[in-house]
């Protein structure tokens, strides 16, 4: 999600703006009706990308059959 806003508004109102952009959301800057600039979340370090993918390596399950169910049928809460 994004949000327009024009400079002048943006100028007075910017802590209003920044807050938005801290909550994930890109606010888009225009001069005479044209976007000159997008205000976004930063994105993270290299160092939290390669944290994140070491926490996830080996979490992935395999399946021998991925289109067979998971749990029995008698498991199922609605077949009970």
């Amino acid at each position: 999600m994004s949000t327009q806003v024009n400079v002048t508004e943006l100028r007075r109102n910017l802590p209003s703006y920044l807050a938005q952009v801290r909550r994930g959301q890109r606010v888009r800057v225009t001069s005479r009706g044209k976007v000159i600039a997008e205000l976004a979340p930063c994105r993270g370090s290299a160092d939290e990308a390669a944290a994140a993918r070491a926490r996830l390596r080996g979490s992935l399950l395999d399946y021998e059959g991925p289109f067979e169910p998971v749990l029995p049928s008698e498991a199922w809460e609605m077949n009970r």
